[in-house]
């Protein structure tokens, strides 16, 4: 399992945008992980589920990110 913020992102993501991400500039990549960890920092909602399966919150936090950037 990746340790850096980027790698955890991208383990996080779903096949289809792990691929769109990985594909692009490094400052993207290190911009959308940033959001990411704030995302699973700030949502109380994501805290419980983590509590329940840490890769799932990891998963719902990264979709929101990249629904955000879709946005």
């Amino acid at each position: 399992m990746p340790t850096d913020p980027v790698g955890r992102f991208l383990a996080a993501l779903d096949p289809e945008h792990r691929d769109a991400v990985a594909a692009g500039p490094r400052e993207e990549q290190e911009r959308l992980a940033a959001a990411w960890e704030r995302e699973l920092e700030a949502d109380d909602e994501l805290d419980t589920l983590d509590e329940l399966s840490p890769s799932a919150a990891e998963a719902e936090a990264a979709r929101r990110v990249m629904e955000r950037q879709a946005g």
